[in-house]
């Protein structure tokens, strides 16, 4: 089994965390993800900086431009991962576009994700089709889960092709707007939760896009196996740096 199917095999609420490689600084990549498992992460998601992040907010857009500014390629990042098995166990997705994928060489890309212990992928412009169509086999050789990401739009044919198609997890993004745009989930987005838990999936679902502390944690995880932060994370290391992560995670997880 895959290490991601392995832990939403468990029965907890997941907490994953979404960080920028190379962000604060370019060598920071693999302290983070040793800090995010001694605070007790479940998962983590390595951002790829891309040049032009559309979907994402002005927080990891800043994170994106600064990590590029700071030298960090899709290179770098594969050396900078190269031991990281030795030191972190916990699941590791890398989420970006898939321009830097194309660019690199899919099969390239994938047998590098493998060689250093990448779980899965999340590219959110990679269509479901064509990722069928041309990628699947490739991800499926070297042991790689692909992440699709559902809205509160996503009709529910679409979103059963999804699980169907899906090993993992199936990404619920809280709202339609980019990235670290929420303060809170009102109505909607509470009915939205409780209508995907209605379908009775097969796939666990893992909310993103809005959590930033423990009363929206809770809230997004109310109906689902789990969620993501990921801009309320970074604004935190622009602030506090590395030496704020385990007070951050501390201060989710409480009840």
């Amino acid at each position: 089994m895959n290490r991601i199917q392995i832990e939403l095999s468990e029965n907890k609420k997941l907490l994953s965390i979404y960080f920028t490689a190379g962000y604060p600084k370019l060598d920071d990549t693999v302290e983070i993800l040793q800090q995010l498992e001694k605070s007790g992460v479940n998962m983590v998601e390595i951002g790829l900086p891309f040049s032009d992040p559309l979907a994402d907010g002005p927080t990891i857009q800043e994170s994106s431009q600064e990590a590029l500014k700071n030298g960090m390629t899709t290179d770098l990042l594969f050396q900078q991962l190269k031991d990281v098995r030795a030191t972190v166990s916990i699941p590791m997705i890398i989420m970006g576009y898939f321009n830097p994928v194309l660019q690199f060489g899919v099969e390239n890309f994938c047998k590098k994700c493998a060689e250093v212990g990448i779980d899965g992928l999340i590219l959110p412009d990679l269509p479901l089709a064509e990722f069928e169509e041309h990628y699947s086999e490739i991800f499926k050789k070297h042991g790689l889960i692909n992440i699709f990401l559902i809205t509160p739009q996503t009709s529910e044919e679409r979103i059963r092709q999804i699980d169907s198609a899906s090993e993992g997890f199936i990404y619920m993004v809280s709202s339609a707007s980019v990235t670290g745009s929420s303060d809170g989930f009102g109505t909607v987005q509470e009915n939205y939760f409780e209508r995907i838990a209605s379908l009775s999936l097969t796939n666990p679902q893992i909310v993103g896009f809005g959590i930033n502390n423990s009363e929206t944690f809770l809230q997004a995880t109310k109906n689902t196996n789990g969620a993501i932060i990921g801009s309320a994370f970074i604004k935190m290391l622009s602030v506090k740096g590395l030496c704020g992560i385990s007070e951050f995670i501390d201060s989710i997880r409480k009840v």
